[in-house]
């Protein structure tokens, strides 16, 4: 088995030289190292030549995306199994061959992907609560999966090329990856989940960056493909106590608003008050675990503003939903045909 490993890069000195080293301290060595540069305007192409990978690069001057990006590296492999990492993305020692192993001992698997680990490189509370809480998603999600990651993912060449690859449609890293385990499952391939094939993350999140990521490049288009598909996942982060800690952290926003529009000490006041804090800690208890896992990591500091941040991010992904799927709803109900009445026949009485 070959090992194709693809690296889409767009200004990406900070990580690559990293991303690279990585890869090369690996126990089971790639086969192929292939970095595609989308337009970067900085040194990353120096860095991909100083660290000997195969370089695709002079295609077009403006960046089109990592869809297409990974597209063309894919173009070149000669692996058997395309091994797709991020160039913010430092693989372990055991990460390529925990994925040869899975492939070997599963022959009818078509893809994996494994998991950030729970030492990403920046300490900041949003950087350890967006990457800490995809590591959380992704150790407790249903391992038989129906859709895929790109920051340390891998597919059979000859799958991944029957399917079409990556919708490059997706100018700007999104949900093409998602969108690629939907194809992938939809065809009936097989797709694996390995929360023990881990990977470090070298993001640096900001607080803009991260609601802007979270809303315009993940809850919006994800919300579109499961309009598109019909279809409401639930896993990773759509199970039953997402959705449900979601109408928590909403009625609780909407009784505290109540309370402190209601007159001081009256019942309305009260009742809404309590409602507000029942509602949150109905949401905590849903969470404890996810919260004690936080608290582990980064003592109540980081507890506080996980909690935080992530009744925010519960507040505003299923606010997208909800608005795109009424206007989904809204579109079809204009686009449905009038029923016509039957024209009366005029009678001759």
């Amino acid at each position: 088995m070959r090992l194709s490993v693809i690296v889409p890069v767009h200004n990406a000195r900070q990580t690559l030289a990293d991303c690279l080293a990585g890869l090369g301290q690996s126990s089971r060595m790639p086969d192929q190292v292939i970095v595609v540069d989308d337009g970067s305007t900085d040194d990353s192409v120096e860095i991909a030549r100083r660290w000997g990978a195969t370089l695709v690069t002079g295609f077009e001057a403006r960046p089109r995306g990592a869809a297409w990006a990974r597209n063309r590296g894919a173009e070149q492999a000669s692996g058997d199994v395309l091994v797709f990492i991020d160039a913010d993305v430092v693989v372990h020692s055991d990460t390529l061959e925990r994925m040869a192993r899975a492939f070997t001992r599963e022959p009818a698997l078509s893809a994996l992907f494994g998991s950030y680990d729970e030492r990403p490189r920046c300490t900041d509370i949003p950087s350890r609560f967006k990457n800490l809480l995809h590591h959380y998603v992704h150790q407790h999600g249903k391992r038989a999966a129906s859709s895929f990651w790109s920051g340390c993912g891998a597919v059979k060449r000859a799958t991944f090329l029957a399917v079409g690859g990556f919708d490059e449609r997706y100018e700007r890293p999104s949900i093409e990856d998602i969108e690629l385990g939907v194809r992938l499952s939809q065809a009936g391939c097989e797709i694996r989940l390995c929360p023990e094939i881990q990977a470090t993350h070298l993001k640096h999140w900001t607080l803009l960056n991260l609601w802007h990521t979270d809303i315009f490049a993940r809850a919006v288009p994800w919300t579109r493909l499961v309009l598109r598909q019909a279809h409401l996942p639930d896993d990773l982060n759509l199970g039953w106590r997402s959705r449900a800690s979601a109408v928590c952290s909403w009625t609780a926003l909407l009784s505290a608003a109540g309370a402190a529009l209601s007159p001081p000490g009256s019942l309305a006041s009260a009742c809404a008050g309590a409602a507000a804090l029942g509602s949150l800690t109905l949401s905590t208890a849903l969470n404890a675990d996810l919260h004690r896992f936080f608290l582990r990591r980064g003592g109540v500091r980081l507890l506080v503003g996980a909690w935080l941040l992530h009744h925010a991010y519960l507040l505003y992904g299923s606010l997208v939903f909800a608005l795109l799927a009424l206007g989904h709803a809204f579109r079809l109900t204009a686009r449905a045909p009038v029923a016509l009445s039957k024209p009366q026949t005029p009678s001759l009485e």
